[in-house]
């Protein structure tokens, strides 16, 4: 590959700095090369040492990563923030979050009165992971067949889930995901430059074949989503459980992680193909049943994992609140908690199947067993997006979901009304029917 772009700088920091701004401004493009250090060095005038401490301080920072035969080159991770959400036009239905419901979540415990007294100030060297949570989530997470012997609590799933492969991958290594599957782990895996391998999924999630594919393409990880998978509402059967986990047995090194981020809420039975193996992560996230805001999953393990992952957090935040965690564990206690997670379920499967169901009336098949969110495929996604917009409907392109998957759009039930989906449905059909418009 030629070289296009020539840092400049008289020093190490500034032919960093001026990498990392060539990047952010798109003259330098994950997989490009930088000049060989020598010929740099003469081209700027300063020492071959010089340019090789920026080129280190770049791979420390993941920007770069060298390769004797391939030399320098900008890996996939910059830039490290996600890409930007959509945005919804002022007067358009927002249906592409996959957020729960405002209305079907519980309200949170107050800091005084009665609730106040079920929280205690963590200190230092206090374990962790607070007492009351650990109890709480150790009973729910058995009772779903995932071995609690081991937990840590993180900030969210996807926090979890960096924490994990942080601590036991390295640069360049494959991480087998799900495709479609949710576009912050894609950026997650090439901010922390590692490669994402893509498996195909249907209804009852991975499909094997494309597990053992990704396993003979030399993946060190697999990334799961058992229920609720975001974009098409996958969720394992019992038989895909079984047949995934005969896979997996061929694989014992591979580090497995479960995202169980809807929980309760998913609107289909807890199945685990995780606990046992040398290697895994079965993560329990609250953001979909208890609310976005409280920031916390339960991460049950194996004893080398979790103590990384606890390590690696002691080391920066340190802990995940007890204020946090103790209102977590009083709502699982909480009788009425229970009773709203049931109902939740519910709602967002009727929504889901009256919204399927009125698609199927007029041809359109979709996708979604489980979670807050149906596919539909189409083949412009452009196009059916735009028209649904012109329609007041703001629905996702299935772009920002695929790898190497056919194209759909995601639309998010989790607030759409009974008397909203005969419109959407009518409006989705009549957008499939319209024919591009002339230009000429």
């Amino acid at each position: 590959m030629s070289i296009q772009y020539l840092p400049s700088g008289r020093s190490a920091s500034e032919i960093t700095a001026d990498v990392e701004t060539a990047i952010r401004e798109g003259r330098l493009r994950p997989g490009e090369a930088l000049p060989p250090v020598r010929a740099l060095a003469i081209e700027l005038g300063v020492s071959p040492a010089t340019v090789a401490s920026a080129y280190r301080d770049l791979r420390l920072k993941g920007i770069a990563r060298g390769n004797r035969r391939a030399g320098t080159r900008v890996t996939g991770s910059p830039p490290t923030s996600p890409r930007p959400p959509l945005a919804v036009p002022v007067g358009a239905r927002n249906l592409l979050s996959g957020s729960p419901d405002p209305l079907l979540l519980p309200p949170l415990p107050g800091m005084w009165g009665s609730a106040g007294a079920a929280f205690s100030p963590r200190m230092y060297g206090h374990p962790p992971v607070s007492p009351r949570l650990a109890a709480a989530a150790s009973s729910r997470l058995e009772a779903d067949g995932v071995d609690a012997s081991n937990l840590a609590v993180v900030s969210g799933a996807l926090d979890g889930v960096e924490r994990i492969l942080g601590t036991s991958l390295r640069a360049g290594d494959r991480v087998a995901v799900e495709d479609p599957g949710y576009p912050p782990l894609f950026d997650l895996l090439r901010a922390m430059d590692l490669e994402a391998e893509p498996m195909s999924v249907d209804e009852s999630g991975v499909r094997p074949h494309a597990l053992a594919a990704a396993i003979i393409a030399g993946s060190r990880a697999a990334v799961f989503v058992p229920r609720a998978q975001s974009p098409i509402g996958a969720a394992w059967n019992s038989a895909r459980a079984v047949e995934l986990g005969r896979i997996l047995a061929t694989a014992p090194d591979l580090l497995i992680i479960e995202d169980d981020h809807a929980g309760e809420v998913a609107g289909a039975p807890a199945l685990s193909v995780a606990s046992g193996r040398p290697r895994w992560a079965s993560i329990r996230s609250v953001s979909k049943s208890l609310g976005p805001d409280l920031r916390l999953a339960v991460v049950a393990g194996d004893a080398v994992t979790i103590s990384r992952v606890e390590g690696r957090q002691a080391l920066g935040a340190g802990w995940v609140s007890y204020l946090l965690q103790d209102t977590v564990a009083e709502l699982w206690r909480d009788p009425a908690v229970q009773e709203l997670l049931g109902r939740a379920a519910a709602v967002y499967a009727n929504r889901r199947g009256q919204l399927i169901s009125a698609l199927a009336s007029r041809g359109i098949p979709a996708k979604g067993r489980s979670g807050l969110t149906v596919w539909v495929p189409v083949a412009d996604e452009t196009g059916i997006t735009s028209a649904l917009l012109d329609r007041g409907w703001a629905v996702a392109p299935g772009e920002r979901f695929r790898i190497l998957s056919p194209p759909g759009i995601r639309i998010g039930v989790a607030t759409l009304a009974p008397a909203e989906i005969e419109q959407l449905a009518a409006d989705l059909q009549g957008s499939l029917r319209q024919r591009p418009r002339r230009t000429d």
